[in-house]
């Protein structure tokens, strides 16, 4: 009995033994799980100011097409969304009257020539008759004075015609720019009269042609210059940046709730296989400088000390504190400008200060 006892106790001890390993294992394995160890590598690091935008048409990308004569539309040739080309017919008014108008002035212009021939014709007589002192000059004065006078009509029927003609051609509405429909403001039937402003029959949008009006913070704004290049997406295409290149900062401010933003014009070059179109908005990030292929650590692997910096380097089994410079920074990394080399290991994460030699 004695012995089974004895036996039991062992065999109890044993078990809580090996639980005891397995448990502190468990708590060491769960320690090092809470660190990350990292390398420092080379890569590019871009500081940037973030922004969001609108995507904008350009100047002359967005244009109203309308009529420059009153009339009525007989024919409407395009619908919204429908692409055109530049000189494409987009609609007729119409024109009778105006070409009514037109043969009138030509009438005129008819007369006004034959005028002028005969008026050449009874001066040139009365030239003859002058030379033979059968006439007085005073009469040969009238008729020369009747040839300069028919000449100047002949010249106001031509301008007269002119116009006439060119009232005609208002009458048939063409694309100033190629582009796509973005809104038909007018119906067949409908009689449009234009006074001081031409009435919009059409708006062209020309999509190759937008930018990208970028808000930035008056914090920021002092930092922001021409030629600096910037990236962009939009919601539509979150995976994507588009790159592009700042062409313009606008001297006043937008004040939205309060807040005092400057814009600055991103340019960009349209893409082949996504479209973009006005009014979306964008996320802009607009690099100040670029520094390539530096040494970089994560951000959360430098720890600070008052005014120092530092890093947990790792070497084997040892985990020390190494003070180091640091320069440029992104979101996401910083550049390493002493204290590490490439390829050095540096602990990230929650690290026990007993484990650390200082």
């Amino acid at each position: 009995m004695l012995r089974k006892l004895a036996f039991g106790i062992v065999v109890l001890a044993a078990i809580g033994g090996a639980a005891l390993v397995w448990s502190r294992a468990a708590t060491t394995e769960s320690t090092r799980g809470a660190e990350q160890v990292v390398r420092v590598t080379r890569r590019d690091i871009a500081n940037v100011v973030k922004a969001t935008g609108i995507v904008k048409p350009r100047v002359g990308a967005q244009v109203n097409v309308g009529s420059r004569v009153s009339g009525v539309v007989k024919h409407l040739y395009v619908r919204i969304g429908d692409s055109v080309t530049k000189g494409q017919l987009l609609a007729e008014l119409d024109d009778r009257d105006l070409v009514a108008r037109r043969d009138e002035a030509a009438a005129a212009l008819r007369q006004a020539e034959a005028n002028l021939s005969f008026a050449k014709t009874d001066a040139q007589r009365k030239r003859d008759l002058a030379a033979a002192t059968i006439l007085a000059r005073s009469d040969l004065d009238l008729a020369e004075r009747g040839v300069a006078v028919a000449e100047q009509q002949v010249s106001a029927a031509e301008a007269s015609l002119a116009y006439a003609t060119t009232q005609v051609g208002y009458a048939r509405i063409e694309a100033p720019i190629g582009g796509v429909v973005a809104a038909v403001s007018t119906q067949e039937g409908e009689t449009v009269a234009a006074s001081f402003a031409a009435p919009t029959f059409v708006t062209l949008l020309d999509l190759a042609r937008l930018e990208v009006w970028s808000y930035v913070d008056e914090t920021d704004i002092g930092r922001i210059r021409v030629g600096q290049p910037a990236r962009f997406t939009v919601d539509t295409y979150g995976d994507h940046e588009f790159e592009g290149r700042v062409t313009a900062v606008y001297p006043k401010a937008e004040i939205r709730d309060n807040v005092v933003n400057y814009i600055s014009v991103v340019r960009f070059e349209p893409p082949r296989d996504r479209t973009l179109r006005p009014e979306m908005t964008t996320t802009v990030r607009i690099a100040l400088e670029s520094r390539a292929q530096v040494l970089a650590l994560p951000i959360r692997a430098i720890r600070r000390d008052g005014d120092r910096t530092f890093v947990l380097a790792r070497r084997a089994e040892a985990t020390a504190r190494r003070f180091v410079t640091t320069g440029s920074r992104d979101d996401s990394y910083w550049e390493i400008v002493d204290g590490l080399g490439e390829g050095d290991e540096v602990l990230v994460g929650d690290v026990k200060s007993e484990g650390v030699i200082k």
